[in-house]
């Protein structure tokens, strides 16, 4: 599928500059040209200890003169080649190349950072737009095209587990996609274009995907394998918002977050980032940047390994709706080991996943998500199953058509956020049944009926967020004489 770099001229060039413009074009089937406008200052250079050559590109007009572009080129056969060229990850979603329109903004807008090299990573176009091609025509007396290399993520090097439809990314990827993209820029240092979201199964060799949201998946994958110094996931929404602005219209961007954080909005029901997108950024502490392709100027959500946190209350409010809640009592559990083992092997022999859990002398409350984010939908039938085994050993109460409100933030601070969330609660006559605080120290869980779990939402927001609960918490700080500053101050609020 790579194509080398051709330069080739649409005028006559006998003056043709050493600073030319370009243009790279995208397509959405395998082996097309992908065009895109930028400029190549062919200038001799020295980075570090690395040593360049030169060498001759041909540059043809279409009166077929042709003339001899010097080009620098690097001769390492390390993979620093490729992370001194390749800067960052670029990732674009469905919906910021839905249309013809949107793809030729999108394509200004790579050519609007003419200082980077990306990766560029493309999901699925739009809902009824996979087979559009890109084209960008530029008319102008020197226009030079770029052929780029395009890739499906399942030739790269992107190996996977069998799982079809919601496989995982196997450590052998990262070594793989690196030798892969550092062998093809050594022979033709071109821009890499990636198809996200399918990877290849490391028995079966077929097609796997990697679940809804995956390419978020396959830029941090990329950003990881090469060590690149960011990733940019661009979205349709000013980065990671303090709450979805489909429930909340005064949601409003966070400037920074923990990839803990992120891993907890994502989890428990921001749409802006895959669940497991993280953890490679995080692993190798790649940053990572959550953008607007609508709205580039606006600075987005930087998504970094730590921040400071002394000043922060809560970050972010979700969501995640039409849950069923399992309630299993038995005086069993007194003073006995075991008791939780039997209770989780049974959902593990039915392949289910368990979202929250809550537990007391005599009882365990836990949350199950009937829409199955990691694969399948979870359907009656087996909700029905799981009761019966669980029966077995206690008495099981099955609550359906709940949902789970999760504040995201600094736990260690959990007493007055809670204090203030139930403040909240109580003045809406809204009765909390299950309450949840994991050990990630950032996300405390609560879970409310449906009906009145939008309404909770904007509520705890408006009192977090707006400025008469901050005024309201400056005055707490400062009675109870803790730090003078805003605990919001972190938040951007």
């Amino acid at each position: 599928m790579a194509t080398s770099i051709q330069l080739r001229s649409n005028g006559c060039c006998p003056g043709l500059s050493k600073d030319c413009p370009s243009s790279l074009g995208f397509s959405s089937g395998r082996g097309s040209k992908v065009v895109l406008r930028t400029a190549f200052r062919f200038a001799g250079v020295k980075v570090g200890s690395t040593n360049w050559k030169r060498r001759a590109v041909p540059v043809c007009c279409d009166r077929t003169v042709c003339r001899s572009v010097e080009k620098d080129e690097t001769v390492t056969q390390d993979l620093e080649g490729i992370a001194s060229e390749l800067s960052i990850v670029m990732k674009f979603g469905g919906s910021s190349v839905a249309t013809a329109d949107r793809m030729r903004e999108v394509a200004e807008l790579i050519l609007s950072f003419p200082e980077e090299k990306p990766v560029i990573v493309l999901s699925a176009m739009g809902k009824t737009t996979n087979n559009l091609c890109w084209k960008l025509g530029v008319k102008a007396k020197a226009v030079i095209i770029m052929h780029i290399v395009h890739y499906d993520a399942f030739d790269i090097g992107f190996i996977t587990s069998d799982d079809f439809t919601n496989a995982d990314i196997l450590e052998a990827t990262y070594p793989a996609l690196a030798k892969k993209l550092h062998s093809d820029w050594i022979v033709d240092p071109a821009i890499p274009v990636v198809t996200g979201f399918i990877g290849k199964g490391w028995k079966s060799c077929a097609v796997t995907t990697l679940g809804r949201g995956g390419s978020d998946l396959t830029a941090t994958t990329i950003g990881k394998a090469l060590g690149l110094r960011e990733i940019q996931v661009w979205k349709d929404v000013d980065g990671v918002l303090t709450c979805d602005p489909n429930i909340c219209s005064n949601a409003r961007p966070i400037p920074c977050l923990t990839f803990e954080e992120a891993a907890e909005l994502a989890y428990f029901g921001s749409q802006v980032l895959h669940p497991q997108s993280m953890r490679p950024a995080r692993e190798s502490d790649v940053p990572v940047r959550v953008k607007n392709s609508y709205n580039p100027k606006a600075p987005g959500t930087l998504i970094t390994k730590e921040r400071d946190m002394s000043k922060a209350l809560l970050t972010s409010i979700v969501l995640k709706s039409n849950i069923t809640m399992l309630d299993i009592v038995s005086t069993r559990m007194l003073g006995q080991y075991g008791f939780l083992a039997k209770v989780f092997s049974i959902f593990e022999d039915l392949g289910i996943s368990v979202d929250s859990v809550a537990t007391s002398e005599v009882s365990v409350s836990l949350t199950l998500d009937p829409s199955k984010l990691w694969s399948r939908e979870l359907i009656q039938q087996e909700l029905d199953h799981v009761v019966e085994e669980l029966e077995k050993i206690a008495v099981v109460h099955l609550l359906q058509h709940r949902s789970i409100i999760s504040l995201i933030g600094n736990v260690q601070k959990s007493s007055l956020i809670l204090e203030k969330a139930f403040n909240v609660l109580h003045k809406n006559g809204v009765n909390v049944q299950m309450i949840s605080q994991g050990a990630s120290k950032v996300n405390i869980s609560l879970v409310v009926n449906d009906s009145e779990a939008k309404q909770c939402v904007r509520a705890l927001h408006a009192a977090f967020f707006e400025n008469g609960f901050k005024d309201e918490a400056r005055e707490d700080v400062v009675q109870n004489g803790s730090a003078k500053s805003s605990l919001f101050a972190a938040n951007g609020a």
